[in-house]
């Protein structure tokens, strides 16, 4: 027999593991984002040949502005849906109260169409209509076809931009270590690899999210970051020949 502390404990757990996949699909992007923008810079700087100082201030440059951009555009974005949520929610309200009866006949011609009929029909719409807020709730989603969300704006822009900073800041770890201590290692080839390795976690949690094949998520951030970095790659090579 489990002990009501031990279901309390559950239930903490459980609500709490909500609450963290609810921003998980922003820490995702946020993390895919980060890591193939930063690895493009550091390719093209690499493809020129340029020391780790400038690879490390062009990476933490594009890193902090680009993270922020983001952040500020999923913060902007939920904002705006969840006022223009509210906003049509005072007016379903306003409707239900001014207008019940032509509210209720719009309920019954919704369930009428998903396939209800009398005296069932009647019965739905009368449980519904007795609750305003579950009547509203159900005008929300069945005739304007909009859902509250009920999570943060800042969160979700917080979470974007502190995945972008710890998972783009991969490509740069090995040249901020150059730089630090000095180190006889091959430097892109080593930040290739890191950074693979980043595509393949983030990968396989996009994938977790959607709910999709794993294989297929990883192959496809691999492909994006790889097709991003080599073509950086290319304009910083061809870019230091010409210019040189």
């Amino acid at each position: 027999m489990v002990d009501k502390k031990t279901q309390h404990i559950e239930r903490r757990l459980h609500q709490n593991d909500g609450k963290w996949r609810d921003y998980i699909a922003e820490f995702v992007y946020g993390g895919i984002d980060g890591s193939i923008t930063t690895f493009a810079v550091v390719a093209g700087a690499a493809g020129a040949h340029l020391d780790s100082s400038v690879v490390i201030i062009l990476g933490l440059a594009n890193l902090i502005a680009d993270g922020f951009s983001m952040s500020v555009g999923a913060y902007l974005s939920a904002k705006t849906e969840k006022e223009e949520y509210k906003k049509h929610e005072r007016i379903e309200y306003w409707e239900v109260e001014h207008m019940p009866e032509r509210e209720k006949e719009e309920v019954r011609e919704i369930y009428r169409q998903k396939g209800f009929e009398e005296p069932l029909l009647s019965q739905v719409v009368e449980v519904i209509t007795a609750d305003k807020k579950r009547w509203v709730d159900v005008m929300m989603k069945e005739e304007l076809g909009m859902i509250k969300d009920e999570r943060s704006p800042f969160a979700l822009g917080l979470s974007t931009f502190i995945a972008f900073l710890l998972v783009g800041a991969i490509p740069l770890l090995v040249y901020v270590w150059d730089w630090l201590v000095g180190t006889r290692l091959p430097l892109f080839p080593v930040s290739c690899i890191a950074t693979g390795i980043a595509f393949v976690v983030v990968g396989y949690l996009k994938a977790h999210v959607n709910r999709s094949s794993k294989l297929k998520g990883i192959a496809e951030t691999l492909l994006l970051g790889t097709s991003a970095a080599v073509l950086s790659y290319m304009v910083g090579y061809y870019l230091e020949k010409w210019l040189a």
